[in-house]
C-alpha cells in the first residue's frame, strides 16, 4: 500500500453510530481478527482476547446495561462540568437506527495474567506496567477499526464497557472470568449514515522541532477555546443526526 492509499483509509475511518441491520459475512469478522492479532504489543505479550457477539438476546442485554449506566451516571455526572465547557454531553437519542441494530459486537478483552511477561523493571513500576498493557490493547483495537473501514464496514468505539459496574455486569452476562478486563467494544455493521466532515486542529499548531519552550505550545486559554469548539462540533445537531447515505 502506498502512502496516499493509507492516508485515505485513515481519513475514511470514522466513528459511526447508526447501522443497517444487514448481517456481516463471517469472512469479514475473520479478516478483522486476523489483522488485529498482528498488532504490536509490549514484549510480544499479546494480551488480547476477542468475544464476538451476534446473538440478539445477548446484544440487547449489553445495550440495556450500557444504557442504564448512561442514564444513572453518565448524564448526571456531565451536569457537574465547568460552565465554560459549553453544553453537556447527551446520550445518543433512541431511534430505529441506533447502534443496537448493528449485527455484531466485538468485545476486546485484556488478559491481566500476561503482565508477568514484562521485564521486572516494568512489573515493579505500576505506571509503566499498566501503560504497556493498555497501549498493547489500544494497538489491536485500532487495527480492528482500520480493517473494518477497509472492508467497507462502519464501526463505533464503545468505551462504556470499561466502567466498573458495566464491566462487572457484562462479564456475568457473557461468562467472562474476572482476570480479564473489558477494554473496549466495537459495534460493527454497514453504515446507515454518513458523518459530517471531521474537525481537526491545524497541522502547524501541533508540530514542533528540536528544542521547544513554553511559548511554542498553546496557552491555557487557547486550549479552553479549542475544547469549547470541539465540544460544540461533537454535540452539534448535524453530527448527532448525521446525514443519510444515498
Amino acid at each position: 500500500m502506498d502512502y496516499e492509499s493509507l492516508l485515505e483509509l485513515v481519513k475514511k475511518r470514522r466513528s459511526i453510530r447508526r447501522f443497517k441491520p444487514e448481517p456481516i459475512p463471517d469472512e469479514y469478522i475473520d479478516k478483522i481478527i486476523e489483522a488485529a492479532r498482528w498488532a504490536p504489543s509490549g514484549f510480544n505479550t499479546q494480551p488480547w482476547e476477542f468475544v464476538i457477539v451476534r446473538d440478539k438476546v445477548l446484544k440487547d442485554n449489553i445495550v440495556k446495561i450500557i444504557d442504564e449506566y448512561r442514564i444513572n451516571q453518565f448524564d448526571r455526572m456531565e451536569l457537574s462540568r465547568e460552565k465554560w465547557q459549553g453544553k453537556p454531553w447527551r446520550r445518543w437519542p433512541k431511534d430505529p437506527m441506533d447502534y443496537s441494530n448493528a449485527p455484531v459486537f466485538i468485545l476486546l478483552l485484556g488478559d491481566t495474567r500476561t503482565k508477568v511477561g514484562l521485564p521486572m523493571s516494568a512489573w515493579y513500576n505500576i505506571n509503566k506496567r499498566e501503560s504497556i498493557f493498555d497501549s498493547s490493547l489500544a494497538s489491536t483495537f485500532l487495527y480492528m477499526h482500520l480493517t473494518a473501514t477497509a472492508l467497507g464496514l462502519a464501526s463505533q468505539w464503545t468505551t462504556a464497557v470499561q466502567v466498573p459496574v458495566v464491566s462487572c455486569l457484562l462479564k456475568e452476562v457473557l461468562g467472562i472470568p474476572r482476570h480479564f478486563v473489558t477494554y473496549d467494544m466495537m459495534v460493527l455493521g454497514y453504515p446507515a449514515l454518513t458523518p459530517k466532515q471531521k474537525f481537526l486542529r491545524d497541522k502547524k499548531e501541533i508540530v514542533h522541532y528540536d528544542y521547544c519552550g513554553e511559548d511554542d505550545f498553546r496557552t491555557e486559554e487557547e486550549v479552553k477555546d479549542f475544547i469549547r469548539r470541539t465540544r460544540n462540533w461533537a454535540l452539534s445537531a448535524p453530527h448527532h443526526r448525521q446525514t443519510e447515505q444515498e
